[in-house]
């Protein structure tokens, strides 16, 4: 019986195009592309290029949905109620200390030690105790505080503020992207987003496509689920209905409702089968149920009016 010429240990490592081994070359470095062949300087790597391209094409791809397609894990959890917090931001709440909750919290009553509502302490931030802010000028002055700190969310909202003019400050799109690319690499996904969409429609910078789907595949695997939902329309519209199923999939596990409809529609069309939209439909459903609560529906009823804002 041959010998089995499978073990790690007994593969010699050599540069793809001159042959020079690890024993002659410790500088020998992977391609960075698809990982599979080394060279032993920048040389060999230009010279081998002609016969590799089209191998190292196919295999970066592959590794490239590999990342792309990579389940995301859930959100984190209310840290009052211990409920999983809505992917989406209508459905939890930014504090003045940098923390989330949830919508349905924001809305519940506050007792005193008698068990009677406390109307004094409805709109105290329930982990510092700091009043919500009355004025422009005061939620300002909370945000600056939390992005001189380095606060991705604080920093993102900052970015927004720029953008649309709000809240005091002046338009100005060089200053929203500065605080997306800041807020992004902090890991705040939406950011990234964000700058996808100022790309493929032209909001403050020239139309770029190539550009937008960058930004939302990088969102995308920081999991944001609209950036998911917005690659599954560009696959759609391209016409690679597999990778457009993939993605809608993906974001109606993480709970997008607009990801579902589609689903439906290309099950309607005959481009997803009835198995394909059975299972979003068990998804979308967990998701509500893990996400479901007295206090956040009873949340859901009222105007966003009628909750404290940070």
């Amino acid at each position: 019986m041959s010998s089995n010429n499978n073990n790690l240990d007994d593969i010699v490592l050599v540069c793809a195009n001159c042959g020079k081994g690890e024993e002659e070359s410790s500088k020998l470095k992977n391609c960075n592309a698809c990982k599979m062949v080394k060279y032993c300087s920048r040389d060999c790597q230009v010279a081998h290029r002609p016969q590799h391209k089209k191998e190292c094409k196919k295999r970066a791809a592959e590794l490239h949905d590999i990342e792309l397609f990579k389940e995301i894990p859930p959100a984190e959890d209310c840290p009052i109620c211990f409920l999983r917090l809505p992917t989406l931001h209508t459905g939890r709440k930014y504090m003045c200390c940098g923390k989330f909750i949830c919508s349905g919290c924001i809305h519940a009553p506050v007792y005193d030690q008698g068990n009677e509502v406390d109307d004094d302490k409805q709109n105290e931030c329930p982990f510092c105790r700091t009043l919500a802010p009355k004025s422009d000028l005061e939620l300002n002055g909370m945000r600056e505080k939390r992005v001189e700190v380095g606060d991705a969310e604080a920093i993102y909202g900052l970015g927004n503020n720029y953008r649309d003019g709000m809240y005091g400050y002046p338009q100005d799109y060089t200053k929203a992207f500065e605080c997306y690319h800041r807020a992004g690499e902090l890991g705040h996904a939406l950011a990234y987003n964000d700058i996808g969409y100022a790309y493929e429609f032209g909001e403050g910078v020239e139309i770029d496509e190539k550009k937008a789907n960058h930004y939302y595949e990088i969102a995308a695997m920081g999991g944001d689920v609209v950036a998911r939902h917005n690659l599954g329309i560009k696959e759609g519209n391209a016409c690679n209905l597999d990778r457009a199923l993939k993605h809608h999939m993906m974001a109606v596990r993480g709970g997008y409702t607009n990801s579902l409809k589609r689903i439906q529609k290309l099950y309607s069309k005959g481009f997803a089968t009835k198995d394909d939209y059975r299972k979003a439909l068990h998804s979308y459903q967990e998701y509500l149920g893990e996400i479901k609560s007295k206090q956040r529906d009873e949340a859901a009823a009222y105007d966003n009016d009628n909750y404290r804002y940070y």
